[in-house]
């Protein structure tokens, strides 16, 4: 009889064990898929989070094309560390870039403009440009696995 009971006790002792386990489990997956989850949205005008998204792009343009360089958003959106942008660049008050004047110049008869597309990934206290293209003339992250892991609505189509 007392090792019936010793063994009832000690069944019950491992499912309870395994039963919290899982519980453990489920809740530590279940949080990690909501925090990872992070709603996408735009930054708004103004605030210090759009402000540094375009301040990481800008070196990398004017290195291009020459400063000073300031932009028309088309699109931006950023969720879970991520950000990617649609710029239009131009000079300040509006004044248009020539590609032909630039370090694109023998590129820019097969350029779409110079509508610029970057990646940022949010790292080290800060925004960093990881992929940018100027001028696409197609949908260029289509297929490319980097852009498969970016949370859902972040690029525009």
């Amino acid at each position: 009889m007392a090792k019936l009971e010793y063994q009832k006790k000690f069944l019950n002792y491992c499912f309870f064990k395994i039963f919290r386990i899982i519980l453990v489990a489920f809740s530590v997956s279940f949080l990690s898929l909501s925090a990872s989850a992070q709603a996408v949205y735009e930054p708004s005008r103004g605030t210090a989070e759009r402000t540094e998204i375009l301040n990481a792009v800008r070196p990398m343009l004017e290195a291009r094309v020459g400063p000073p360089v300031e932009f028309v958003v088309n699109w931006m959106r950023s969720g879970s560390g991520w950000a990617f942008v649609q710029l239009n660049p131009q000079r300040p008050g509006g004044g248009s870039i020539d590609l032909y004047q630039t370090t694109f110049a023998g590129q820019a008869e097969y350029m779409d403009g110079i509508t610029t597309y970057a990646l940022l990934r949010y790292q080290y206290n800060r925004w960093n440009l990881i992929d940018f293209v100027v001028g696409p003339t197609d949908v260029f992250w289509h297929g490319d696995p980097l852009y498969g892991q970016l949370p859902a609505g972040l690029t525009p189509y």
